[in-house]
């Protein structure tokens, strides 16, 4: 058990226990607690699943949805947590499994809408002249079903990584110059200490936007997938 897989554990207890909190005895006239779970929610079913797949196919891939905003969002967070200061997504593992998980979902929903035509509108688009396939077709097996899990996976991978790695240095080079230099380094610390805060709070807008991201990428994906022309 390493210091980041526990994170991990800890973010999937506390999006659970939240979830669970705020739906089991649900009013009418919600509470404080309840309006806030029920905006979250409310977020993922209206503003993405509903505006990029329409009422049917938005509740029905619905759960995934929620699931990868909410896994993102929370694993992003615990970066800027004291104590903690490390996101669940900072290695490969988190970004490629929900990659993979939004991928498989991609091509499912495409089967299941055209079982004979899904690999075939994808890679032989209608209205291109037959040479032209040759050029048309492994450009879009590459950017399809290749290319989309891989830029899913770095994207996200790497926004943390680096978000970290720049809180890391600013607030390393604040207690070094506090308490190692001292003196007029010292002065120095204050820079990078505020820095640090104002990164902090970028962060902050960083942890929630890659989930929208991610979560808007997967539902563009489907919406593809689905669409009549397959």
């Amino acid at each position: 058990m390493t210091r980041i897989q526990l994170i991990q554990f800890l973010s999937v207890i506390a999006v659970v226990l939240l979830l669970w909190l705020g739906t089991r005895r649900m009013k009418v006239v919600p509470g404080r607690f309840q309006s806030v779970v029920e905006m979250g929610l409310g977020f993922v079913r209206g503003g993405i699943a509903h505006d990029l797949l329409g009422r049917k196919d938005g509740d029905r891939f619905l759960p995934i949805l929620t699931t990868i905003f909410f896994m993102v969002l929370f694993m992003n967070v615990t970066g800027i947590i004291p104590g903690l200061n490390m996101p669940g997504t900072a290695i490969i593992a988190v970004p490629l499994t929900l990659a993979v998980v939004s991928y498989v979902t991609f091509i499912y929903a495409g089967i299941k809408k055209s079982p004979k035509n899904f690999f075939k509108n994808a890679l032989f688009p209608s209205g291109v002249p037959w040479p032209v396939y040759f050029i048309v077709t492994p450009i879009e097996l590459i950017s399809t079903f290749i290319i989309r899990p891989v830029t899913l996976t770095l994207r996200l991978l790497m926004n943390l990584v680096v978000g970290h790695m720049i809180l890391v240095l600013c607030f390393a080079a604040t207690q070094f110059f506090f308490f190692t230099a001292g003196g007029g380094w010292a002065v120095l610390g204050v820079g990078t200490l505020a820095f640090g805060g104002a990164f902090t709070l970028f962060e902050i807008l960083v942890t929630v936007l890659q989930a929208y991201v991610f979560t808007v990428l997967t539902a563009v994906y489907i919406q593809l997938a689905v669409a009549e022309e397959h």
